[in-house]
């Protein structure tokens, strides 16, 4: 299963680092990044996710949320996002494994991780733009999130 720009996005209910349960549909109130990443503790995913809380006065300025999705176990999300310093919630799509990754075409079944891909979502819960690297081992470049969040109106 995937999602398609201009779909509706399919709701989730994850927990995050600090165990707080959020659901799609806490994020009603403002345009999403739903960024999916493969595995903390890495090159890209770290550079990636730190540009994101460096970033974060950029997003806030767009009135956007950030929400960063995971395959991994709680315990390890919340030693990531101690070390890093993440003010934005890191969730856990470990149970059942990938289950949320699955529904928005962000799972790879061969390696049991998500793809490095981030679903922009608009206010209304509609999928506006979808920024996948094509693959683990290239990075996202943060103007995409930028623009993708500008041509919402």
């Amino acid at each position: 299963m995937s999602v398609a720009v201009g779909s509706p996005a399919p709701g989730f209910s994850l927990v995050d680092q600090a165990m707080n349960t959020l659901t799609l549909d806490d994020l009603s109130a403002k345009d999403s990044l739903i960024v999916f990443i493969p595995t903390p503790f890495t090159g890209i995913c770290d550079a990636e996710s730190c540009e994101l809380r460096d970033e974060l006065a950029t997003l806030n300025d767009l009135d956007a949320n950030v929400v960063i999705i995971t395959c991994h176990a709680v315990p390890v999300i919340k030693k990531w996002s101690d070390d890093n310093g993440f003010t934005f919630p890191v969730l856990s799509d470990f149970w059942p494994h990938g289950a949320v990754a699955r529904s928005y075409g962000a799972f790879n079944e061969d390696l049991g991780v998500a793809n490095r891909m981030t679903i922009v979502v608009d206010a209304a819960g509609m999928v506006r733009s979808i920024i996948d690297s094509g693959s683990l081992g290239t990075s996202r470049e943060f103007s995409e999130y930028v623009t993708a969040l500008d041509n919402i109106t």
